[in-house]
């Protein structure tokens, strides 16, 4: 009998084990995300989106700085994947990144970013304008 409920006791600690293990483990989902970029050396960007998560959606709100060889405007529409998130204010942050590139008329970007908490965000998409670029770029993300 004692053996039986010791085999019944570690089953049951395992099965808990294994519902913790998988609650806890990171999720993705989806982003939509419109970007306004300006500048003459100094630039700025601003913009929204939305994030689709477990069914619900959330708007965000975008914004960040541009130093470099910044020339011209430029709106890009990027849509992607959000990677290691386990709920939806993880999304907010600080993300950075350098690029170049150049734009006349209409263009593809990609870009993939990570902030302070881990989440990755891979995106891609239009970009139209006139927009010459060769900086580093600070993109913020709020949850509205």
């Amino acid at each position: 009998m004692k053996l039986l409920s010791a085999v019944r006791t570690i089953v049951l600690a395992l099965v808990a084990c294994a519902g913790l293990a998988s609650a806890a483990q990171a999720d993705e989902g989806y982003v939509q995300l419109t970007i306004y970029k300006g500048g003459w050396i100094i630039g700025g960007n601003g913009g929204g989106g939305v994030l689709d998560f477990h069914g619900r959606r959330y708007s965000l709100g975008v914004g960040g700085i541009d130093y470099g060889l910044v020339f011209g405007g430029s709106r890009a529409v990027l849509r992607g994947r959000v990677h290691n998130i386990y709920r939806p204010s993880d999304i907010a942050g600080a993300y950075a990144a350098g690029g170049a590139g150049i734009v006349v008329g209409a263009g593809v970007r990609g870009i993939l970013l990570t902030n302070a908490r881990g989440v990755v965000l891979e995106l891609s998409g239009t970009q139209v304008g006139l927009m010459a670029n060769a900086d580093l770029s600070g993109l913020a993300i709020t949850l509205h």
